[in-house]
């Protein structure tokens, strides 16, 4: 655990204080497209007793979204009893929830105690927001045509959907349509240059790395993917839903591993020109492990021709190479390594579910 970790950090809570601290730092920052989880955020900032179940995780997964996925899967589950899920977008018909959903949020945990803390202890949150493929198109595009047909290499996988990024459909606006037709379409807005491709890049192999990886022909697991969508966010189950099945037909190469210790020989035995993607996933690395991981793609670097893209908060991974390490907000970077030399191009901010697209 990073020992200056903030308090909006995966790493910041070790009491219940901390912990509430997190929620509200979560309910101040939730996008307008999450006027749900900003109302239970808030109210649990509010109630250290409800905070305190955080501590039931391990360090390295204590972070709100934790708790409110755990919540969620459990409604999915039908396990309710309270009338909180009235309140969930994604679960009740529109205009049926009324008033403040917190007393139901308490008296759900007070019922479900057992269930979350379990939950909570061996469950961790999942980086597979489909979204983000639409910022990693265009870095793909760039390195496309660069040098050719390209070994995709996803650190962090999950289920391994981003993995089949070219099977989307991509809306672009201003920018036009890439890809398809596709039962997933991606909606992106974007400013500045963004080199939106005009075909889709070639992806010869596709390989995905995980800790833990989701076995998306389990139904219990895809229901913990849905638990971690936002349930404002009602396109995003539909989406997630098509990409499933698109990988369930795919039959995908996922390897069980660890990052800083599994990446590099993925990586040195790739088909064609690797590149590796990481979004949203190495702030749950420690500060030890960003720089071991680093220090392992370095070495990759001086070994074969590399590309590293990914999509993270410099706040939260300022041990990579980043250009402002207290940027708050999700960046796109570039790091290539040719003839041994590497070169780092902020390429973009952009929003960490992939809505928006702006190049820098």
């Amino acid at each position: 655990m990073a020992a200056a970790a903030r308090p909006g950090s995966p790493h910041g809570a070790t009491d219940a204080l901390g912990c509430a601290a997190m929620f509200a730092e979560f309910a101040r920052t939730a996008s307008p497209r999450a006027p749900l989880y900003q109302a239970l955020a808030a109210g649990i900032a509010e109630d250290q007793g409800l905070a305190a179940l955080l501590l039931h995780a391990p360090p390295q997964q204590r972070q709100p979204v934790l708790l409110l996925a755990s919540v969620h899967y459990l409604l999915l589950r039908g396990r309710d009893g309270t009338g909180l899920g009235t309140h969930y977008p994604n679960l009740t018909p529109p205009g049926l929830a009324h008033g403040d959903p917190v007393p139901a949020l308490r008296a759900f945990c007070a019922r479900h105690h057992d269930e979350l803390v379990s939950l909570l202890a061996s469950r961790s949150t999942q980086t597979n927001e489909i979204g983000r493929c639409s910022v990693l198109l265009p870095a793909f595009g760039l390195l496309g045509d660069e040098v050719g047909p390209l070994s995709h290499l996803d650190v962090g996988t999950s289920a391994g959907l981003n993995l089949l990024l070219d099977r989307y459909e991509y809306v672009y606006d201003p920018g036009g349509i890439v890809g398809g037709p596709s039962p997933v379409r991606l909606e992106c807005d974007t400013r500045g240059a963004v080199p939106v491709p005009v075909t889709m890049p070639a992806i010869a192999e596709r390989r995905g790395l995980d800790r833990s990886p989701l076995d998306v022909h389990d139904p219990d697991q895809a229901r913990w993917l849905e638990a971690c969508v936002w349930p404002d966010q009602t396109e995003r189950f539909t989406r997630l839903r098509a990409a499933l099945a698109l990988a369930r037909e795919a039959e995908l190469e996922i390897h069980q591993g660890l990052a800083v210790a599994d990446t590099a020989p993925l990586v040195l035995s790739a088909a064609a020109h690797p590149v590796v993607t990481n979004t949203w996933v190495l702030n749950y690395l420690s500060s030890a492990d960003r720089r071991a991981y680093v220090a392992a793609l370095e070495d990759c670097g001086r070994r074969r021709d590399l590309s590293w893209v990914f999509a993270e908060s410099p706040r939260f991974v300022p041990e990579l190479p980043v250009r402002d390490r207290e940027e708050t907000a999700t960046v796109l970077v570039l790091v290539r390594w040719r003839a041994r030399r590497r070169t780092v191009h902020q390429l973009a901010r952009c929003h960490p579910h992939g809505y928006w697209l702006h190049w820098t």
